[in-house]
């Protein structure tokens, strides 16, 4: 890819003004991502708790963390193109009423059964609403510096938000009652449930096709199926996640309105750019265990100030949304995403220094605040290259594509790195072995999207006509 280097090229961001509207719409569209990202992780560091309120057995605790990631990664691709075809608006709406009832529900839970109960809901919700908020995102902003601008923003806010979850969590844990982890979604969700009629209006694809009822059922169920073998361990499961999406291939080849077109999936910007989105999320979320696994076991830190600590790579990643888009503007898509995930494995590397003591709490912070800010460079412009070049009409797809994308990694990442943690016998050995894998995977995913990812136009923040 061409990088661009003309003066009227690199002044294109500067040029670029949102109007009071699209302020507005964008407003509206962070806070409800911001939302669906604190209730991704506002559990995580409740656990125990809840276990003890609800009565979950020890092993029975990782239901709750599944009960949401099944629906939420199983239905992402189905509800992307839903939205498309039924409305974006209608199925925000839909996803913000489902989730203050799950939320309602799971806080006032007096059995497991109830509590998994919410969170399936809540993860549904997160399937509905996530991809139709970015696809309402990307289709308010003209491909170019204004959607780079608003989707660095986005993946700032969202990065923001699995950290403040982490630390509100905590904090409503410790001073009121977990059950306020699940009760504080539902004035919020209420909030966006009125605002959102009076701001955005209606968005679907011009032409109203069919649904593709065979390949919503195979890649639902084959999604559901992969996430429940990746989370439970399951052999059998993986193998008929495999088959219903090798099904689900076949069937788009000759599906006369595909729910994934096949020319859409042979794009190398849909292609390479979720493979590096793939490594970001996965890498990143997972390495965030590691630091919480060092943090709690080897140097003691509450679950509390466990999160605290972690804030600051909240607060790096948050400065790497912001400053993404410049990085796109200048170098294009490509250079960006791999020179994010490059920078992250650096930072990763650096932390293989951590020691037995606290005084590796300043060698922590540096690392984990630079790693984010390079990650939250690559997964902006992972979601600025999975979204290029396709039309309004298919936003809801791509946005459901590289949402899918997010679920499944962040599903993924976690077991594999406690695996390899949990393979040595002690916790900082272990943390170290996983932390040189996550490193070496960051690097290699780099090395794949900087050789495959080639294409004249990915994500370039081009000046408006």
């Amino acid at each position: 890819m061409t990088t661009m280097t003309t003066a009227a090229t690199v002044a294109a961001p500067r040029k670029a003004r949102m109007d009071s509207r699209q302020k507005l719409i964008l407003t509206l569209l962070l806070g409800a991502q911001f939302m669906l990202a604190i209730d991704f992780s506002i559990l995580n560091v409740a656990l125990p708790v809840v276990g003890e309120g609800l009565g979950f057995s020890l092993t029975g605790l990782q239901w709750i963390a599944t009960a949401f990631a099944l629906p939420a990664a199983g239905f992402t691709l189905l509800f992307g193109r839903v939205a498309d075809l039924a409305g974006r608006h209608r199925m925000l709406l839909a996803g913000m009423a489902l989730l203050a009832l799950g939320s309602l529900l799971g806080g006032l839970a007096t059995t497991p059964a109830l509590l998994l109960a919410g969170r399936v809901l809540q993860g549904l919700a997160t399937a509905i609403a996530t991809p139709a908020a970015l696809s309402l995102l990307t289709t308010s902003f003209a491909e170019g510096p204004l959607r780079s601008r608003a989707l660095g923003l986005s993946g700032a806010l969202m990065s923001a938000g699995f950290t403040a979850g982490a630390v509100l969590g905590g904090v409503l844990t410790d001073l009121l009652s977990w059950r306020w982890a699940f009760l504080v979604n539902v004035p919020v969700a209420v909030a966006i449930l009125v605002a959102t009629p009076l701001v955005i209006k209606e968005s679907r694809a011009a032409e109203r096709a069919r649904l593709d009822v065979p390949g919503a059922v195979t890649v639902t169920g084959g999604l559901l199926a992969l996430v429940y073998g990746i989370t439970a361990g399951n052999a059998p499961a993986l193998l008929l996640a495999a088959a219903l999406l090798a099904a689900f291939g076949l069937i788009e080849r000759r599906a006369k309105a595909p729910l994934a077109p096949p020319r859409v999936l042979a794009k190398r910007t849909v292609t390479w750019g979720n493979v590096g989105g793939f490594v970001a999320f996965a890498t990143e979320t997972s390495l965030v265990f590691l630091m919480t696994l060092y943090l709690q076991q080897v140097l003691g830190y509450s679950p509390l100030v466990t999160g605290l600590v972690l804030g600051v790579l909240g607060a790096g990643t948050v400065a790497g949304g912001i400053a993404a888009h410049r990085f796109i503007a200048r170098i294009g898509g490509r250079w960006t995403l791999v020179s994010g995930l490059v920078l992250q494995a650096a930072a990763t590397a650096a932390l293989l220094g951590l020691g037995e003591t606290r005084s590796s709490l300043g060698l922590l912070l540096i690392a984990t605040a630079v790693g984010g800010f390079g990650n939250l460079v690559a997964i902006v412009a992972f979601m600025g290259v999975a979204t290029s070049g396709l039309p309004d009409g298919e936003q809801g797809l791509a946005t459901g594509l590289a949402t899918m994308t997010q679920q499944v990694a962040i599903t993924l990442g976690i077991p594999v790195m406690s695996a390899v943690a949990t393979a040595r016998g002690d916790v900082l050995g272990g943390v170290h072995a996983a932390t040189l894998v996550n490193a070496g995977l960051v690097l290699a995913g780099a090395a794949v999207v900087g050789v495959f990812l080639r294409t004249g136009r990915t994500a370039r923040a081009v000046p408006p006509r």
